[in-house]
C-alpha cells in the first residue's frame, strides 16, 4: 500500500464558485502530499467575472480563512485565482504572497506568479494566451506577463461572455480547441490561464497536438509548490513542464 499522507501538506485558497481547483489537485498531487483548501469570497457570484469582481477578490479580507486554514499547519498555501492578481499587477501579486506568507507562516505561491515561474522554468519567453476571461483581463493579463518578460504573440479567447458557473463548466474539449487557437509558430508554449478552466485534463492531449510545452495555472501552482518543498517528484501524465524540469 502506497502512503498517502506525510510528506507535505499544501493549504489552498479557492474562490467560493470555484468547483474545478480542488480536482485538478487532486490529479495532480503526488502520493505523500494532502490538501487542504479554504473558500474565499469578496466577489458576487451572480455577477460577471470582470476586471472590477476580480479586483474585489485580489483585494478581499484573508484573515479569517487563513486562520482557519492554519490550523492544518501547511507548508505552502497557495492563493488559487489567476485573475485576482493578474487584474492587479506583479507588485500587487508579490505583496499579496508576502501578506499570506507573513500572515499563515507557510511558503506562498499565487496562481499568477507561478505561470511565470513555469515560463522560466521552460525558458519560454514567447507564448500564446488563452483564457475563459472576458477581454479587458486579458489585456491586463498580457500586460502583467510582458512585465514580467514574457511576450505574447497570440491570443485565444472565448467567443461568449461566461459567468462564474460558465467558466467553470467549459468541456475539456471546448478548452483544448481554445488552445489550438492561441497556438502560433513563434510560440515557444500554451498558457491556459484560470484556476476554474478544466485545463489539466488536457495538457498532454494539447501538447501531442502542438508539439510544444502547455501551461495552466493548477499545474503551474503544483509545479512551484513542489519546488518549494525541495524536491518531491511530480506526478507524470501532465506536461512538459513536470517531464522535463523536475524540482
Amino acid at each position: 500500500m502506497i502512503e498517502t499522507r506525510g510528506r507535505a501538506r499544501l493549504g489552498i485558497l479557492v474562490p467560493f464558485t470555484n468547483t474545478n481547483l480542488e480536482p485538478d489537485m487532486g490529479l495532480l498531487r503526488p502520493d505523500g502530499v494532502s490538501l487542504h483548501f479554504a473558500r474565499i469570497g469578496g466577489y458576487d457570484a451572480d455577477e460577471i467575472p470582470d476586471e472590477e469582481q476580480m479586483q474585489g477578490l485580489g483585494t478581499a479580507e484573508l484573515d479569517e480563512p487563513l486562520r482557519l486554514l492554519a490550523g492544518a499547519k501547511p507548508d505552502v498555501v497557495l492563493y488559487g485565482c489567476t485573475s485576482a492578481t493578474l487584474t492587479h499587477g506583479p507588485a500587487f501579486d508579490r505583496d499579496l504572497a508576502a501578506r499570506i506568507a507573513a500572515l499563515s507562516g507557510a511558503h506562498t505561491v499565487t496562481a499568477a506568479g507561478a505561470l511565470v515561474t513555469a515560463l522560466r522554468a521552460l525558458g519560454a519567453t514567447k507564448i500564446g494566451f488563452a483564457s475563459p476571461y472576458v477581454p479587458a483581463i486579458n489585456d491586463m493579463a498580457i500586460s502583467f506577463l510582458s512585465d514580467m518578460g514574457v511576450t505574447t504573440v497570440a491570443r485565444a479567447e472565448v467567443e461568449e461572455t461566461l459567468d462564474n458557473d460558465g467558466q467553470g463548466q467549459l468541456a475539456p474539449q471546448d478548452v483544448h480547441g481554445l488552445g489550438c487557437k492561441a497556438d502560433h509558430p513563434e510560440a515557444e508554449a500554451i498558457v491556459l490561464s484560470c484556476t476554474d478552466m478544466r485545463s489539466v485534463e488536457v495538457i498532454a492531449r494539447l501538447e501531442e497536438t502542438l508539439g510544444k510545452p502547455v501551461v495552466t495555472s493548477n499545474q503551474a501552482m503544483m509545479f512551484e509548490a513542489l519546488n518549494r518543498l525541495g524536491g518531491i517528484p511530480a506526478r507524470a501524465g501532465f506536461g512538459k513542464l513536470f517531464q522535463e524540469v523536475q524540482p
